[in-house]
């Protein structure tokens, strides 16, 4: 792809349910012990994917201070969209006090839904159409009882504001790739209520193999290296995958840190990378160079590099990550279920 032009970050916020519950609770239950993270989080009762969009996009309007009247599109990428039929931008429209006359649409691509909102939303200021929109990736992600995918999925959120660079940014994107294929590791049918997988065909054919071409033809097109990036992020389905590829490309831990977030709060699907992202900026320096690669079962990834701004210190997300890692409380599997539609009385 071309590079991106002119556009960035004005603006982030990230959101996380305060609700966990650890894998020895959900093993002591099947009987059975899986520990690719330690803990993941949940949705209570009244919050779904869009609540926590809300809450994403609530956080990076006003730490941010961006115009409302003059955002011009609301993308949201999710694959847990409270309505089969019915768009989840338009509700954001309303509930944020923004412009009607606006672009909105739902986004999907399995985990890497959100990404592909900040490529749409990209193009259309690169392209002059608007001048402000907003990208978001959220979801509060399944797991059939019993399934591996029990211990990991789960939910969170980050939205970013994107502008015209000209207009003030903390992070300016200087470029983007993509790489998919026809891969089916992971899917939903229709009227299905929990997602399917091949189990570890998701791992080399997939997650490795998309990411990994992904940000080499990345590096390639634009001549990067893993020494050019201060902080690198890669879609954390679980807290070994993540650290592995990072590994094969040639990161470090120290790289890596910041961002991984998978091994207490799991695998929060289209939040994943964003999540991480938005960890990330929160520590973030003037002058730091950072990789985001996403990747979606189905399968594809998107590589990107950011260029953090002057403007981080004064427009960090308030509050940041870390408070609401701060407030996470413990619930048993009874509580999760419940809260999680799973059991009915």
């Amino acid at each position: 792809m071309k590079p991106v032009n002119g556009v960035g970050i004005f603006g982030y916020g990230a959101y996380i349910p305060r609700y966990i519950i650890e894998n020895s609770s959900i093993a002591s239950v099947w009987g059975k012990l899986s520990t690719p993270i330690k803990s993941k989080t949940f949705p209570s009762y009244d919050e779904d994917s869009l609540t926590i969009a809300y809450e994403a996009c609530r956080i990076a309007l006003e730490s941010s201070g961006a115009p409302r009247d003059k955002i011009g599109a609301i993308y949201i990428g999710s694959e847990s969209k409270p309505y089969a039929v019915k768009p989840s931008g338009t509700v954001l429209v309303d509930a944020l006090g923004l412009s009607r006359n606006i672009l909105s649409a739902d986004f999907e691509f399995a985990c890497k839904a959100g990404t592909e909102a900040i490529q749409a939303v990209s193009g259309l200021i690169a392209s002059g159409m608007i001048e402000f929109g907003i990208a978001i990736g959220t979801d509060t992600s399944q797991g059939r009882p019993g399934d591996e995918l029990e211990y990991t999925a789960a939910a969170g959120g980050a939205a970013f504001v994107l502008s015209r660079a000209s207009n003030g940014v903390v992070a300016e994107i200087e470029a983007s790739n993509s790489y998919v294929s026809d891969t089916p590791d992971f899917w939903r049918r229709s009227g299905e209520k929990y997602p399917r997988h091949l189990y570890r065909f998701t791992g080399e054919p997939a997650y490795f193999h998309h990411i990994i071409t992904s940000v080499k033809h990345f590096f390639e097109e634009y001549g990067y290296s893993p020494r050019d990036f201060d902080y690198a992020i890669f879609h954390q389905p679980n807290s070994k995958f993540p650290q592995r590829v990072a590994k094969m490309l040639g990161f470090t831990m120290d790289q890596i840190r910041p961002g991984l977030l998978s091994p207490i709060i799991g695998n929060t699907y289209s939040g994943a990378t964003l999540v991480g992202l938005a960890a990330t900026l929160d520590v973030s320096k003037p002058g730091d160079r950072i990789l985001l690669a996403s990747f979606g079962s189905g399968a594809g990834s998107d590589a990107f590099s950011f260029v953090v701004t002057d403007l981080i210190e004064e427009r960090r997300a308030k509050p940041p990550l870390k408070s609401f890692l701060e407030r996470l409380v413990t619930k048993d599997y009874s509580t999760y279920v419940r809260y999680r539609g799973k059991l009915w009385v």
